[in-house]
């Protein structure tokens, strides 16, 4: 990038979408292909989504900012195929995860304190059977009565209140096996997660429809863990300790932000079902080819143009894949080794889903496995 300042080729573009204006840098010998794929993390719109006018003249994907006469200063404006936008939309500046009526629940009890009071047959009913029930409570904060079970407690499910913080006493649950924390406004800033590394025997975890950015690392401690549910939030990315989650079997992370996989990801050897799908995804990396036992892969709504090279040669039980609504085409997957053995493994689980294929798409249709 500095020689082409030096060179002077590097122009300021001013892109209008959605009622924004987004600033731009790039290389005047930039096709405008190359330009659609630096705008997609910027805009959430797939590059082939895209549609850029320049006054009043449509620029086409083979040519170069500068044989287009696009020069500094700029204003170019970019239309988004319906349907082609990732995660259902644009990225809004105040993105909300949680459904419009719970939404204005929550507005509603902003400044109302809610009690919940626990009878005594309730605290015996928890103990007793290790499950703490508390979906749909419109709970704040959890009631000390919780607490009380200590490691008797196999199951905690408060999905779908307002607990935004994780308090730390959760490790005292030491026994737990699953946790539902779905659907709690829970951010990055109001969480703490300390707690989490104690939880040795948790073997699902949902944290999904939240508004947190990143992942704690105390989830590498997890190592009993089998279920990572985490669509529906804000994620950019995920850790580098998800590799330490060796008994992970599947991952869903659909309608997030994120752009990259750590290639830690190698090492989840027993992931049976990834789901990323919805995302800001460019490329996979190699070590996804480790991944030996998966069965089902979900990528549609990214960016992709290409899968790792080993892809079907080593996931040798990979029989469901979706790549609707990517830039990967079926010459780039013919080209992979093992794809045959693949096309046969999905013609034969399904089968009834080829009655529905696509035009251009006789042997694949990317979209097929979706449902």
């Amino acid at each position: 990038m500095e020689s082409d300042a030096s060179n002077g080729n590097l122009i300021n573009i001013t892109v209008k979408f959605s009622g924004r204006s987004i600033p731009v840098s790039v290389s005047l010998d930039s096709t405008i292909k190359d330009f659609k794929s630096l705008l997609q993390p910027l805009t959430n719109v797939l590059p082939r989504g895209q549609k850029l006018i320049f006054k009043g003249k449509l620029l086409m994907d083979s040519m170069t900012l500068r044989q287009s006469e696009v020069t500094n200063g700029a204003k170019v404006m970019l239309m988004a195929s319906q349907g082609l936008h990732q995660g259902d939309g644009p990225i809004l500046k105040d993105a909300k995860t949680r459904p419009i009526s719970r939404d204005n629940l929550a507005n509603k009890m902003v400044s109302q304190k809610t009690e919940f009071s626990i009878d005594k047959n309730c605290l015996e009913r928890w103990k007793v059977t290790g499950v703490i029930a508390l979906a749909e409570c419109k709970l704040k904060v959890l009631p000390d009565e919780v607490w009380a079970c200590g490691p008797s407690a196999r199951v905690l499910d408060i999905s779908n209140n307002f607990v935004q913080d994780l308090p730390t006493k959760i490790g005292c649950m030491s026994s737990l096996q699953k946790l539902f924390l779905t659907g709690n406004c829970m951010s990055d800033e109001s969480t703490h997660w300390e707690g989490l590394k104690f939880l040795g025997h948790l073997t699902v975890l949902s944290l999904s429809q939240n508004c947190l950015k990143v992942l704690p690392s105390e989830l590498g401690a997890l190592s009993s863990l089998k279920h990572l549910h985490v669509s529906n939030n804000m994620l950019n990315c995920l850790p580098v300790e998800i590799g330490l989650l060796t008994q992970l079997e599947v991952l869903k992370a659909n309608n997030n932000r994120i752009c990259t996989i750590p290639t830690s990801i190698g090492d989840c050897k027993s992931l049976v079902e990834v789901n990323l799908s919805s995302n800001l995804l460019t490329e996979l990396p190699e070590s996804f080819s480790n991944l030996h036992n998966l069965k089902a892969l979900y990528l549609g709504n990214n960016g992709l143009k290409s899968l790792p090279s080993g892809l079907f040669k080593m996931c040798l039980q990979l029989s469901t894949l979706d790549l609707h609504n990517t830039e990967i085409t079926m010459d780039i997957l013919r080209q992979l080794e093992g794809w045959d053995s693949f096309e046969e493994r999905r013609r034969s689980k399904h089968q009834k889903q080829l009655d529905f294929r696509v035009v251009g798409s006789a042997e694949f249709d990317e979209g097929a496995d979706k449902n």
